[in-house]
């Protein structure tokens, strides 16, 4: 299985980083792990709806520069449907055994994803209804993901 993150930002902090390497190096072992870093559109002190709109369109389009044909895309979104750690693995098993090899999944800016980008999601996943700095949550999509591989394969992680 491939799984790509397309997320808008760069991680600056050390101990993230060093997670972020940490599970990608776990995930080796169950999938092929691409990160695609894209740069996140500066955002003024109190920018108007309209400069917010421009931005998340300006970010949307870099994403959708990234999302193939045959990726099946998990846009994360507030607004998304909340899951289990174990219906995350069984929406990948799914996907896999569907002839989805090849899921994306996509971490927004600052603002949240544009319309396009969520229009051409396959499915839109909340995490909780509380805000994470994307940073961090880099790091808790990855730990999700190997959780989900564990569950899938029946290995003792998961409790």
């Amino acid at each position: 299985m491939n799984i790509t993150v397309i997320c808008v930002g760069k991680i600056k902090e050390k101990y993230l980083k060093a997670a972020i390497d940490e599970y990608s190096k776990r995930l080796t072992r169950y999938c092929k792990l691409d990160i695609v870093e894209l740069n996140d559109e500066k955002t003024p002190d109190n920018a108007s709806e309209k400069e917010e709109l421009l931005i998340k369109e300006k970010e949307g389009n870099s994403i959708l520069k990234h999302i193939k044909d045959n990726m099946y895309v998990i846009a994360l979104d507030i607004q998304g449907k909340m899951v289990s750690s174990e219906d995350l693995a069984q929406l990948i098993s799914d996907s896999g055994i569907k002839g989805n090899s090849n899921l994306a999944f996509i971490i927004g800016g600052s603002l949240g994803l544009s319309k396009e980008v969520l229009n051409r999601a396959d499915f839109k996943l909340s995490f909780s209804k509380m805000t994470f700095p994307h940073q961090l949550f880099r790091v808790m999509l990855l730990e999700q993901v190997y959780r989900g591989f564990r569950i899938i394969g029946g290995e003792p992680y998961h409790k």
